[in-house]
């Protein structure tokens, strides 16, 4: 069981006027598969101590850190690198990987720590700073923690600019009708919440699940990607 990419590879490659931003531990920018794919602030002069488009952050070239809060979203955990590579490593670049789409903008909003925790407020940060800059996807491979008003707030109005908020239906086992996970299971209508299944189809043992709050599966058991031990590390 795979996706079919390389049929749908025939009819599109990606392209590189769609930003996705990986809401996450912050992307290894500089690895051979990443480094082509990242986005670039066009209001930012790099490495001049700046904050040039004066949003309030210094030399956020590729992104933000809402855990540090400076403008330096280097991961320093690996989750969001391998997210970033399985939504767009570069392609036929001799490199060991290739992400679903060959042709993206990859943006890095880190607001989780190198343990992987982080908060709500820096969720929204990201989510925000991510809409504000156009980004039109939002991979979001996390959850936890209860209804938040806020955070409902910020998916809305991302809703609102024509923008899709994808998010993990979460690892815990659990029937997310009954026992919601956010931000999954908001009702809006612009999230796609996505549970994890194996090579043989079969849902993955730990991965939640919900006839209304899941929308699709797809695969997430032994996902080969980029990882941020170094510029060419995988796993």
């Amino acid at each position: 069981i795979d996706i079919g990419v390389a049929k749908a590879w025939d009819t599109s490659t990606g392209s590189t006027d769609v930003i996705v931003a990986i809401i996450d531990t912050g992307i290894r920018y500089t690895h051979q598969d990443l480094d082509g794919q990242m986005w670039t602030n066009p209001g930012e002069i790099p490495e001049n101590g700046v904050d040039d488009d004066n949003d309030g952050y210094i030399d956020n070239v590729h992104g933000i850190d809402a855990v540090n809060n400076d403008g330096d979203p280097m991961d320093d955990n690996s989750h969001g690198t391998h997210c970033a590579g399985t939504i767009g490593a570069g392609a036929n670049n001799g490199h060991a990987h290739v992400g679903v789409a060959w042709k993206v903008q990859l943006m890095a909003c880190k607001f989780l720590s190198g343990d992987g925790w982080g908060y709500t407020s820096g969720a929204i940060e990201c989510i925000d700073f991510a809409v504000d800059n156009g980004a039109k996807v939002l991979s979001n491979s996390w959850g936890g923690g209860g209804f938040s008003q806020g955070l409902y707030d910020s998916i809305a109005r991302a809703r609102d600019v024509g923008v899709i908020f994808v998010a993990a239906a979460g690892n815990s086992g659990e029937d997310t009708d009954s026992s919601p996970h956010y931000p999954s299971a908001y009702d809006l209508e612009n999230i796609i919440a996505v549970a994890a299944i194996d090579r043989n189809g079969q849902m993955a043992s730990w991965s939640n699940y919900g006839q209304t709050t899941v929308d699709l599966g797809a695969p997430g058991v032994d996902i080969f990607s980029s990882v941020a031990d170094s510029d060419s590390s995988y796993a």
